[in-house]
């Protein structure tokens, strides 16, 4: 054989490689919807009126979780400290501005960021209320390797802390 046909060979094989696994590709999506559907209609036959809820707390849940979707990161979270956070972390988060990054994560590398009103930077009065904040964030969201950033009003660091 020579040289020539040799390379023609490989980019042959080599194209039909790729459009093997392209292939394939597809078809895991096509049976993942099937699954999920497959599994949300055996989900609906299974459940009994022992483990259905009331009609009143569905209703009550949908709307809760409406308003959730509604308010803002930052409202969310000053929401969960007031509900559940010491007087010193709930004075600490009332500073809390904007929160980005909170809504999305994949436990591989997530990242939020949390701007406060603080001025000063590092050296400014807002260092020890960030450790507060990145405390209370930490209790609010749960990430395998999760870091929170805390800003001040400038856009500088005031400190982080994992969540």
């Amino acid at each position: 054989m020579g040289m020539k046909t040799k390379i023609a060979l490989g980019a042959v094989v080599g194209i039909a490689v790729i459009g093997a696994l392209s292939a394939n590709a597809g078809d895991g999506d096509g049976d993942a919807k099937s699954d999920n559907r497959t599994s949300a209609s055996a989900g609906e036959k299974t459940g009994g009126a022992s483990e259905a809820k009331p009609a009143e707390d569905k209703a009550d849940d949908n709307a809760e979780d409406k308003a959730e979707e509604k308010a803002s990161q930052a409202e969310q979270f000053k929401a969960f400290v007031q509900k559940n956070g010491t007087p010193k972390e709930k004075d600490a988060v009332s500073h809390v501005t904007k929160v980005q990054g909170a809504d999305e994560q994949n436990d591989i590398l997530d990242a939020a960021d949390v701007y406060t009103d603080f001025t000063g930077g590092i050296m400014g009065e807002g260092t020890g209320p960030a450790k507060l904040i990145a405390s209370s964030f930490a209790d609010w969201k749960d990430s395998e390797n999760g870091l929170v950033t805390i800003y001040d009003a400038d856009g500088e660091l005031l400190g982080n802390g994992q969540f």
